[in-house]
């Protein structure tokens, strides 16, 4: 009687283990597409990631860049007071997109242009985002907000 008990019960654990593992895998599988690294433009210029990788880039987008093409492709640069990189976006950009405003924009870096899929821009008129201010005190050029 006690071997069947014992025999049950490791079969359960077993089963609860392999359940684990199984659920573990099939999160990492979901997830792996779905986790963008943000980068600011002196490290997408110092370390080009490959073609095929999406990640953030963010910074000020500089002033007299903004080009809106043939059709609905629109091109700037966004800078993070160090290194400039260009870049592509096919779509509507955020209302409250203009120069010398902070942005991140999700995509992939293809022959030397960032080509965006998605572009956010500040929500009001202190807003930064928290990469984009880190990445412009690491450069030396971040000014505080003033109070108003």
């Amino acid at each position: 009687m006690k071997t069947l008990k014992k025999r049950r019960r490791i079969q359960v654990i077993l089963v609860a283990v392999v359940a684990l593992v199984v659920s573990t895998a099939l999160i990492g599988y979901a997830m792996r597409d779905g986790i963008n690294f943000f980068r600011s433009p002196s490290q997408v210029i110092a370390e080009p990631p490959k073609p095929t990788e999406v990640f953030r880039i963010g910074g000020l987008v500089e002033e007299g860049s903004i080009i809106r093409g043939q059709g609905e492709i629109i091109r700037f640069v966004v800078t993070d007071g160090g290194e400039s990189v260009p870049v592509a976006f096919a779509g509507v950009l955020p209302d409250l997109f203009s120069e010398n405003q902070g942005m991140v924009g999700t995509g992939s870096y293809v022959n030397g242009v960032f080509e965006a899929t998605e572009i956010l821009a500040k929500h009001d008129e202190t807003y930064m985002p928290k990469e984009v201010v880190d990445a412009l005190k690491e450069q030396g050029v971040y000014q505080e907000p003033e109070e108003s």
